[in-house]
């Protein structure tokens, strides 16, 4: 979905889904008020024309009209679901209309349409109001951003920023797009996206997310993309999209209701039979009328998607929040996902004669003007020794030849082992592989050292791991991986996986991750582009960073920052919303049979019986909106 001059609109609404019926949201809350008034004039008419029969019509008048003008509707939506085999729980509230006309119970009746109606209307502030957090932040994007072209300053609209781009940020001003920071240095605070309370530290270099608050200070910053694939358009972009897939849980609910419906009609029936009251049967319908079980289902999914989105976990499938606690397999990914993703020199296998210091003070001095992933490995070891770079001239880096450059007159080539010339292979046979990534160092055209790195395990993936069956009834945890069986073996061992898989093309990862899938229910984690199959065969697909932007298509879940901690998170939520929507959707019900069975026995009339399934409805909301309350913590893990 490409974003217009307005990316930012603060609109949940599933377009494909309900836009066609856009047009008549206001119908409900305009029939709950209808309804609100016409008792409150019917009430005041009673009072008044206290005895006098002959008046009788006059103070049932407002409740015909709001059978007739707002029960109508209401019936005739209802019919139109039966006509399409749609025999629901809401049918009830239906058939209590209809029947309170028939009988005389006007009162009744028109406490049902504004049960009905104001179920609606609930639902819907409800739904908003769960958003509410992603609509707040909505509000604070800015439409134009500062662009800085030839030394002038221009303001643009939001969508013309392009790759590239420079932008300056203005104090206190939402930053437009994800970027990094070009010039000035500050302050951002970051928490409205990764929701952590601190203000972070800015200088050129660091990235910037869209969305974070500056500081004090402006800052100039140069685009990483365009403002439609930012990171806070993305949430914005899921958080649209994300209610048109309808979850299981919400179909439970159609399961539910299905087999409630006949069950109170049975009790309506035999409490009329029984008695000869025609009078129970619509008390016994009217208390049935399933609000909780229509309402709370769809709040508390909403709710868990918001709070998903605040803690930095965007929620693509709802149908995740209700699997993934019914999971029993879970498999990662290697690198990224149970590793930094960042490799550390560990070794250095250097030729006779040779000192290991100096080799790295010669590597470094040259890799600082490399963009390769192993630079930033080789200048960080450097400087935990304490070494002193030397100047660099000469520095240049060319596919398939390695990087070489000049340091104190000496030559130092930096390549791997199948780009090292024949004669110096021939010369000085080289160590061993120990798995792991290497790099091989010449310096005057002589082998001198061997570079051996490592992608270190988390510091949490132990703990993480280890929790895993306890905590959340995970049956076999494995690591499936394209690397090497050495490194892949390392990491297992460290973490406390027994099961790996390593060497393993994309397609293979495919083929094992169905056949566990079929075996048990599965949880794929993965970040890499080559991962994007695996995770649309896994029951749950949980992405891992905001790398790969083909990842997150094909996964359910995207976790944005790069931390087990917030997979943890996820299960706890998904766990959470199930148990709340379940609690509201059969405690509202149980509720609800109390009232019927109250109500076969006469004890409790019709207009009784409305006030108190309105009350069972508020409880039943008010408690799915627990779902987009944080509680106190959401792990159970000690990183």
């Amino acid at each position: 979905m490409k974003l217009t001059a307005q990316p930012f609109e603060a609109d949940t609404t599933p377009r494909e889904v309900e836009a066609p019926t856009a047009s008549l949201r206001w119908l409900d809350p305009a029939i709950a008020a209808l309804s609100l008034v016409a008792i409150a004039v019917h009430l005041v008419l009673r009072f008044a024309w206290a005895g006098a029969s002959e008046q009788a019509w006059i103070v049932s008048a407002p409740l015909l009209v709001c059978l007739v003008v707002g029960g109508g509707p209401l019936v005739v939506r209802l019919l139109g679901k039966v006509a399409r085999g749609d025999f629901g729980a809401d049918l009830l509230a239906g058939l209590s209309i209809v029947t309170s006309i028939v009988l005389g119970e006007y009162l009744a009746g028109s406490l049902v349409v504004l049960m009905l109606s104001g179920g609606e209307t609930l639902e819907g502030y409800a739904v908003r109001g769960a958003s509410s957090v992603l609509e707040a932040l909505a509000r604070r994007m800015p439409s134009i951003a500062h662009r800085s072209l030839d030394g002038a300053v221009r303001d643009v609209p939001l969508a013309e920023v392009a790759a590239g781009d420079l932008l300056v940020v203005l104090p206190h001003e939402a930053c437009p797009v994800d970027g990094t920071v070009v010039t000035g240095s500050g302050v951002m605070d970051e928490s409205y996206l990764t929701g952590e309370p601190y203000m972070m530290n800015k200088v050129p270099g660091s990235a910037v997310l869209s969305g974070a608050v500056n500081g004090d200070r402006a800052l100039t910053i140069r685009a990483s993309r365009p403002a439609a694939d930012s990171r806070y358009a993305k949430i914005m972009q899921v958080m649209r999209t994300s209610q048109q897939h309808r979850p299981q849980l919400r179909r439970l609910g159609d399961v539910l209701g299905g087999a409630y419906t006949p069950l109170a009609v049975a009790i309506a029936a035999v409490a009329w039979l029984a008695s000869g009251d025609s009078g129970r049967f619509l008390a016994v319908l009217v208390v049935a009328t399933p609000c909780p079980l229509l309402i709370a289902i769809p709040v508390a999914i909403i709710g868990s998607i918001s709070l998903a989105a605040r803690r930095g976990i965007i929620i693509k499938d709802p149908a995740v929040l209700e699997s993934i606690d019914t999971c029993r397999t879970a498999i990662f990914d290697k690198t990224g996902t149970l590793t930094y993703g960042k490799p550390k020199l560990v070794d250095i296998v250097t030729a006779p004669n040779v000192e290991s210091d100096k080799v790295l003070q010669l590597v470094a001095s040259i890799e600082r003007y490399s963009k390769h992933p192993l630079a930033t490995a080789i200048v960080s070891a450097a400087d935990t020794r304490g070494l002193v770079l030397g100047e660099a001239t000469e520095v240049a880096e060319t596919p398939g030849t390695g990087l070489l450059g000049r340091v104190e007159g000496r030559c130092v080539v930096v390549c791997g082992r199948g780009q090292l010339a024949p004669e110096i292979a021939a010369a000085s046979p080289l160590p061993p592989s120990a798995g792991g990534l290497e790099c091989v160092v010449t310096i005057d055209g002589q082998y001198a050292a061997l570079l051996r790195f490592r992608d270190e395990p988390r510091a949490e993936g132990s703990s993480f791991i280890s929790h895993l069956l306890p905590k959340h009834h995970f049956q076999r945890v494995m690591i499936v991986s394209g690397d090497r069986e050495a490194e892949v073996r390392f990491l297992a061992d460290k973490v406390g996986i027994r099961e790996i898989y390593a060497g393993q093309t994309p397609e293979q990862k495919l083929e094992l991750v169905r056949q566990e899938t079929a075996k048990a229910r599965t949880v794929f984690l993965g970040d890499g582009i080559n991962d994007a199959p695996a995770l649309t065969a896994a029951t749950v697909g949980i992405a891992f960073g905001p790398n790969s932007d083909v990842t997150a298509e094909a996964a359910g879940a995207v976790v944005l920052d790069n931390s087990l901690e917030k997979v943890d998170e996820l299960l706890h939520i998904g766990r959470r919303m199930r148990s709340i929507a379940l609690q509201s959707a059969v405690g509202g019900m149980t509720l609800s049979l109390i009232g019927m069975g109250l109500a076969s026995l006469g004890l409790l009339p019709a207009v009784a019986g409305a006030i108190a399934q309105e009350v069972i409805d508020v409880l039943a909301v008010a408690n799915a909106l627990r779902a987009a309350t944080p509680p106190r913590t959401l792990t159970d893990y000690q990183a």
